[in-house]
């Protein structure tokens, strides 16, 4: 045997034992979705943790937000057929139902016919260097899958975001056929403006050294953006959850602490109407 041949075969041998010892290279070989519809991702061992009850509202609880509600959910369903979609960034103001939105649109397709089955996966942005290895895990299913993560952001000295750019587009393996990912942020380029800015002001190529990160969010094909709430808007938000689990205090009344509400907590969102909800459920001994 050539010397060459004999060398090739060891390390061919060697590489099959480290992926043997590797406990994410073996989940990614023995994962099976159960019954459950939604799973976290934890990266430390490569293994899938079901989740019996996700914490999420109705669809048609969300109020304010209905042109990019519908933009996801048009998305959505063409990926739960099987057809095109693309991946989405929903960024924006906080408490605005950019999570929530996910995680209703998910329920509400796996409440229906004539869509595949759509298993919903939460990975941490701490996790996000794994995510080649979720991928090769969930590659070739029948399902298909959401792979949502939430609050998405890089700081100086990052380099997990590079992992993505190469799941999202360009890299040889790619995003597999059935998986989307999903994320949502509070930064439209997923990086704070002093950093961008700081980047700028020392490199020796301005443009070069802020490019590669700011192009992370132009790989996603959809970009949704969620803005403050006027108070009109508040004001149906919170009318729509208290009717919606039957709240007895009249218009007028609500309306009042509504303001009040939305004064105290300095912001209107969808995130503060839920809650002065929830207080008033209290008052009235019930539970939302």
């Amino acid at each position: 045997m050539k010397t060459k041949d004999y060398l090739g075969r060891i390390a061919a041998a060697l590489e099959d034992i480290a992926r043997a010892l590797d406990p994410q290279s073996k989940a990614a070989q023995a994962f099976a979705p159960g019954s459950a519809s939604a799973y976290h991702w934890q990266g430390d061992t490569g293994t899938m943790l079901a989740v019996p009850k996700v914490s999420r509202v109705p669809l048609v609880m969300l109020r304010g937000i209905d042109q990019v509600r519908d933009i996801l959910l048009r998305n959505t369903e063409q990926f739960a057929r099987g057809h095109g979609a693309n991946n989405a960034l929903l960024w924006g103001a906080r408490g605005m139902g950019k999570s929530s939105l996910v995680k209703a649109i998910h329920a509400d397709i796996e409440s229906r016919t004539g869509f595949e089955r759509l298993i919903l996966v939460e990975i941490a942005r701490e996790d996000l260097e794994t995510l080649p290895t979720l991928m090769r895990a969930i590659s070739g299913l029948p399902e298909r899958f959401i792979v949502f993560c939430d609050d998405l952001s890089f700081d100086s000295g990052e380099t997990s975001y590079k992992s993505l750019k190469t799941i999202l587009d360009g890299g040889l393996e790619g995003r597999p056929d059935n998986v989307l990912f999903y994320a949502t942020s509070n930064r439209r380029h997923l990086m704070p403006r002093d950093m961008i800015e700081n980047e700028r002001s020392t490199a020796i190529n301005p443009g070069e050294a802020v490019e590669e990160k700011v192009s992370l969010s132009d790989r996603f094909g959809l970009w949704l953006g969620f803005h403050n709430s006027d108070q009109d808007t508040y004001l149906a938000m919170v009318s729509g959850y208290a009717r919606y689990y039957g709240l007895a205090v009249d218009a007028d009344t609500l309306r009042a602490r509504a303001i009040e509400w939305a004064a105290t907590r300095g912001a209107r969102s969808g995130r503060v109407a839920i809650q002065l909800v929830r207080t008033l459920a209290g008052e009235e001994g019930k539970v939302v």
